[in-house]
């Protein structure tokens, strides 16, 4: 079976073998992960459709991949002559994906799914949808599972302890303040299976997962005990005498079940939203009470020593990314280039700089050029990418996980002549993320409350973008870290996101992004801090912590207002003062020349 086509139809059979009339694939493991390792891309091996976000829903009749605004470009080339309809999510007469499967399902018929990588808050909802129809759910069906002939493994990677000299907390004191938001809600047990939030409690990380440092995992917590569901084998004596020593205990990692089934007369506090639908319906001889994990806001609020570090890592970021725009820029049209070839000098650059600090890019480099920056999350490879000319635009979205923190920062970088239209948009996206960054707000607002201050600029201009303005960002975890963000649409599964603290760090990355000709992002990160205080309470604010020039010759000077023109040259002066001492000779003039007044 080489085609999506045939997957469909070899799917379709094990449907009707199981009485599944309507099959539903997430984009998740067993933790509800964002990314996720190769054995759970049952949706990217069905579909053919590769992005990270998407809901793949199969019918004895149709079959439909619902995906958000990243990657309505993509999925649409990626979808072709595959019989798979795509849905754009949020745009206007797309259903939800449960609208969906309600109108699919037949009366009396039976809607199928592997309960072990689908929420508990979604299982429920299909559970209804079901019942209302007379059919009922079937979730012990992973039917993936005898269609992938070669499906990779589920490995385990190696598990080593973060430093505290890093983390900046032990294990004990953040099971201590576990502890103490649980018994505000008088719960018994918390069992948690969300692997960023078990990996930042236990400072523990691993390779498990390309790119998000952290180890397959479940937890659960009582009053006296930390139980961690863990592979043994890759358990070293270091690593099991720290965790002894912070009271955990080290159990098999798929003895969760067995343990939670055998719960009885407790009282359990489950996110619905993260953990599985599956390990949920155990719980029933128990009372469940719903709720944010403790551990996802604890974790977003930086405390100070993670501050430090984080700063030190954009230091060395930053030196990289510069590095990179003196390279790109002096050498486009000297030699050939292609997108994949700035993607790996991009990487190569940031290991030779972060040196012993350094662990891996947090997520695949972005380098697209040209129309093909107007996909979001373009992916080039090596033997099927864009040559690079000196006309247009190179976008770069790139990070680094390093022991100090984990960066997210995207540039884009004339290479040559650029049209007015280019100059325009992205001097317009300059001027919303500028805007953004300057924000003086009261405590208590949230990232909806300000997300008008990024999109307000483009508004104005009849533009607009199809995704959120920001996300938080893990320490060593995954780039992408709820609850805080910059977004005003809410939805079902993004009811809300959280108000900001001191501590809290969310990117700042507005863009422009015109189908078959050119896009642009500008991305730094903002790091949220108490100003002062007045009559009407406390004010925040945000520091910037990425330090890396913005590319001069996009701008169109005449655009910009005194104000945004102060801003930048502010944030160039600071650029400049952080990344001088590391720069000497043509280098520390290129630096100059990049981070000038105008």
């Amino acid at each position: 079976m080489t085609s999506p086509k045939e997957r469909i139809s070899a799917l379709r059979e094990e449907m009707s073998r199981a009485e599944i009339s309507v099959y539903i694939v997430p984009t998740s493991d067993f933790h509800d992960s964002e990314y996720v390792c190769p054995y759970f891309e049952v949706r990217k091996f069905l579909s053919g459709f590769t992005g990270s976000a998407g809901t793949l829903v199969v019918s004895t009749s149709e079959a439909a991949l619902f995906t958000d605004g990243r990657y309505f470009i993509q999925a649409e080339n990626q979808l072709k002559d595959s019989g798979i309809a795509l849905m754009k999510i949020g745009e206007p007469d797309v259903p939800t994906v449960r609208e969906y499967v309600k109108k699919l399902l037949p009366d009396g018929k039976n809607i199928g799914f592997d309960g072990r990588v689908i929420t508990a808050e979604a299982g429920k909802a299909y559970e209804k949808i079901a019942s209302e129809k007379g059919g009922r759910v079937i979730c012990n069906k992973d039917l993936a599972d005898s269609i992938w002939t070669d499906r990779p493994t589920l490995e385990h990677t190696e598990i080593y302890v973060l430093d505290e000299k890093y983390s900046g907390k032990s294990t004990a004191d953040k099971l201590a303040d576990v502890r103490k938001k649980m018994s505000e809600k008088k719960a018994d047990v918390h069992i948690i299976t969300a692997l960023d939030d078990i990996s930042w409690m236990f400072n523990i990380r691993a390779d498990d997962i390309e790119c998000c440092p952290m180890v397959l995992s479940y937890a659960a917590i009582t009053a006296d005990r930390a139980l961690l569901f863990i592979d043994e084998s890759v358990c070293s004596d270091t690593v099991r005498d720290y965790l002894e020593k912070n009271g955990a205990e080290i159990h098999p990692y798929d003895e969760i079940y067995s343990y939670a089934e055998k719960l009885s007369g407790m009282k359990v506090l489950i996110d619905e939203k993260r953990v599985n639908y599956r390990l949920a319906g155990l719980l029933k001889d128990c009372e469940t009470v719903s709720g944010q994990n403790p551990a996802q806001l604890l974790k977003a609020v930086k405390n100070p020593v993670e501050v430090e570090n984080i700063r030190y890592a954009h230091l060395l970021d930053g030196i990289a990314v510069t590095k990179f725009m003196m390279w790109i820029k002096t050498h486009i049209g000297k030699e050939k280039i292609t997108e994949w070839d700035a993607a790996v000098y991009m990487d190569g650059l940031r290991k030779e700089i972060g040196g012993e600090h350094f662990i891996a890019p947090s997520f695949d480099t972005i380098s697209a050029y040209g129309a093909n920056v107007a996909m979001m999350h373009y992916s080039a490879k090596k033997d099927d990418c864009a040559v690079l000319e000196p006309k247009g635009m190179l976008l770069v979205d790139s990070g680094g996980h390093y022991f100090e923190g984990t960066t997210d920062i995207t540039r884009t970088f004339a290479l040559g002549e650029l049209t007015s239209e280019m100059r325009f948009h992205f001097t317009l996206s300059l001027r919303s993320m500028l805007n953004l960054a300057a924000a003086k707000f009261m405590e208590g607002c949230r990232g909806e409350n300000l997300d008008v201050l990024a999109r307000g600029p483009m508004w104005e201009h009849g533009l607009d973008y199809r995704c959120g303005t920001g996300h938080g960002v893990g320490y060593l975890l995954s780039v992408h870290e709820s609850p805080n963000s910059f977004r005003w649409k809410l939805s079902d599964d993004r009811p809300q996101s959280a108000v900001l603290e001191e501590g809290m760090i969310t990117t700042d990355e507005p863009g422009v992004y015109v189908e078959g000709s050119h896009g642009i992002r500008i991305e730094n990160e903002l790091l949220c801090r108490k100003s002062e205080k007045t009559e009407y309470g406390q004010t925040m604010e945000f520091e910037t912590i990425t330090y890396a020039p913005i590319d001069l010759d996009c701008i169109d000077v005449s655009l910009m207002e005194q104000k945004d023109r102060d801003r930048l040259n502010a944030y160039h002066k600071m650029v400049y003062e952080k990344l001088s001492p590391h720069f000497e000779g043509e280098e520390l003039e290129l630096l100059k020349k990049y981070t000038r007044e105008i």
